[in-house]
């Protein structure tokens, strides 16, 4: 196995004058801080930033909405056509997992079959799998380090977002990904990525089937609609990717009790996991749970330990 950890998960917003209020949204409702902020000054526009962003720590998980802008915001525009394709409700853009070199990460990755994307000029900082490749889900294999990534400093701590925020809010338990089947979830992850399995357990709020991957510092869901209406599999068939987060909550009735008197409306079980509606989130799922899974990775980030790629026939 390979663990890679997890440095951030990003989605796509279509106008970034729409950008100010998701960042609201996650600073208001989970406690959520700003790390870092890229934005279009004239300088910045006259390099060609195409691109406006928030890294955002919620416990010790990075989150990124991005939006075209600057250059980006003209039709035509790469990166900004392909945040405006990417902008669907109930869809993520990807994940980006950190390696400590490249070039062994790139020979083990296309000796498994991937087609690797470098973009012009960011050759030593990181590389793309596209989405076709990863059931939906576009993944950023990165070397950098992300600009005022609070996890770098070893005496950094998220412990305020469980012990002071009212989510109570202890790590990313898992990421949801809908699959076509447990058989082609099995194929990617478990053989080519070499993730072990951890195990299958129902999901009946969502009306689907779930096998489990140990990614490395948190676990990647396979999640199969049990029908073909289920949001799951419509979800499959139609947006593909990325479908849900779950944070692992301190308690899930205070974490509930929290949300509903914000305003928000839940959906799911407070005694499994619950979440808020997608329409108040953001366009996008993330549920909360107070339960540990058997056999799941401790939680927290292991941003310090990025991932080390054995050499081509090394075991």
């Amino acid at each position: 196995m390979v663990a890679i950890p997890l440095a951030h998960v990003s989605w796509a917003i279509a106008d970034n004058s729409d950008r100010k209020a998701c960042d609201r949204f996650f600073i208001d409702t989970f406690g959520a801080e700003i790390a870092y902020e890229m934005l279009i000054t004239p300088e910045a526009e006259a390099m060609g930033l195409d691109r406006e962003e928030s890294l955002m720590m919620i416990g010790d998980t990075m989150i990124i909405p991005i939006a075209p802008a600057g250059a980006g915001a003209k039709e035509g525009a790469p990166i900004g056509d392909m945040l405006r394709r990417s902008a669907a409700t109930m869809r993520w853009l990807g994940l980006a997992l950190k390696t400590a070199d490249l070039p062994s990460a790139d020979a083990w990755l296309s000796a498994k079959g991937f087609k690797l994307h470098y973009d012009p000029g960011m050759e030593a900082h990181y590389f793309l799998i596209a989405r076709w490749q990863v059931l939906g889900v576009r993944i950023e294999i990165i070397k950098q380090d992300l600009p005022d990534d609070p996890r770098r400093d070893p005496s950094w701590t998220p412990a305020k977002w469980r012990d002071d925020h009212p989510l109570g809010i202890e790590g990313l338990q898992s990421i949801g990904v809908s699959a076509p089947s447990l058989e082609v979830a099995r194929e990617l992850f478990a053989d080519r990525l070499e993730w072990p399995e951890l195990g299958t357990r129902a999901l009946p709020g969502d009306q689907a089937e779930c096998a489990a991957f140990d990614m490395g510092d948190t676990v990647i869901e396979a999640m199969v609609g049990q029908a073909e209406d289920t949001p799951v599999a419509s979800h499959s068939r139609d947006v593909q990717g990325v479908y849900c987060l779950t944070f692992k909550v301190k308690s899930a009735q205070a974490a509930a009790n929290y949300l509903r008197g914000r305003g928000l409306t839940l959906v799911g079980d407070v005694a499994d996991r619950f979440a808020v509606v997608p329409e108040q989130a953001q366009g996008r799922l993330i549920y909360f749970t107070g339960n540990d899974q058997p056999g799941y990775p401790s939680l927290g980030s292991r941003m310090r330990e990025p991932a080390h790629f054995p050499a081509i026939g090394v075991v």
